[in-house]
C-alpha cells in the first residue's frame, strides 16, 4: 500500500466520523468512495460512518471488482456512475441527512434545479442539482440514471433517499455534501417566505468565477 493510499485511508475514516458525529449520517445509513489512481476505494457494506477502520476500507479495481478489503457498499454503482460520466471526478459522497432527504421527498421540488440559488456558496461548490427518480434502495438502476445525465451535474437527489455528492478530492465533495446539507435547510426553513435568490446574471458570474471540475 503506498504512502498516498494510505493517508486517503486515514482521511476518509476521520471524515466519514466526522459526518456521523454531526447527525449528516446514521446508523449504518451513507456511504463514501475516493480514487487512488484506477482504483477505488469506498466504506464497506453494513458499516457505521462512524466507525470506518482504515484498513478494512473496501477497494476496487477500476471496473468496479472487489480486490481488497471487506466487501463493498451495496450502493457501489451511484459512485462508478459518477466516476464513469465525470473523468475528473476524484470522490463521492452518499448521505441520508434530514434536510435535503426532505426536501427530495416534496411533491413541488423541481426535478430540474432541486437547490435554488440562495447563497452564493451553493453555486460555487454544488451548482445545479438533478432530481433522479425513485427506485428501492440497491437497485443499480439508480446508477444507470446518473449514469444517462452524462456528467453535466455534480450532485443529485434520489427521490425519497438523499444526496449524492461528487467532487475533484475526498475533502472537495465532502465540503459540497454539507453545502448542500446547509442550503436545503435553508430552503426548508424559508418555504412559504418570499426568498430573494440569486439573480441569473449573479449565478452566471460565479460559475465563471468558481468553474468546478
Amino acid at each position: 500500500m503506498t504512502l498516498n493510499e494510505r493517508e486517503l485511508r486515514l482521511q476518509m475514516a476521520e471524515l466519514c466520523a466526522s459526518l456521523f458525529r454531526r447527525g449528516l449520517s446514521v446508523g449504518t445509513a451513507g456511504n463514501v468512495s475516493a480514487k487512488v489512481g484506477d482504483d477505488i476505494l469506498m466504506t464497506p457494506t453494513n458499516s457505521t460512518l462512524g466507525s470506518i477502520d482504515p484498513e478494512r476500507i473496501s477497494k476496487l479495481d477500476a471496473q468496479g471488482n472487489h480486490i481488497g478489503g471487506d466487501k463493498p457498499t451495496k450502493e457501489s454503482f451511484l459512485h462508478r456512475a459518477f466516476y464513469e460520466s465525470r473523468p475528473h471526478c476524484g470522490a463521492v459522497v452518499h448521505l441520508h441527512s434530514t434536510w435535503a432527504t426532505a426536501l427530495s421527498c416534496l411533491e413541488d421540488t423541481d426535478p430540474d434545479n432541486c437547490i435554488p440559488p440562495l447563497t452564493p456558496y451553493v453555486v460555487m461548490r454544488v451548482g445545479t442539482v438533478k432530481l433522479v427518480p425513485y427506485v428501492k434502495p440497491g437497485d443499480p438502476r439508480a446508477g444507470e440514471m446518473i449514469a444517462e445525465l452524462n456528467g453535466d451535474y455534480t450532485a443529485v437527489l434520489l427521490a425519497n433517499h438523499g444526496p449524492v455528492v461528487s467532487g475533484k478530492d475526498l475533502f472537495s465533495a465532502v465540503c459540497a455534501a454539507e453545502e448542500l446539507e446547509e442550503t436545503a435547510k435553508l430552503l426548508m426553513i424559508t418555504q412559504g417566505m418570499r426568498a430573494r435568490l440569486l439573480s441569473d446574471e449573479a449565478v452566471a458570474d460565479l460559475q465563471r468565477s468558481f468553474a468546478k471540475m
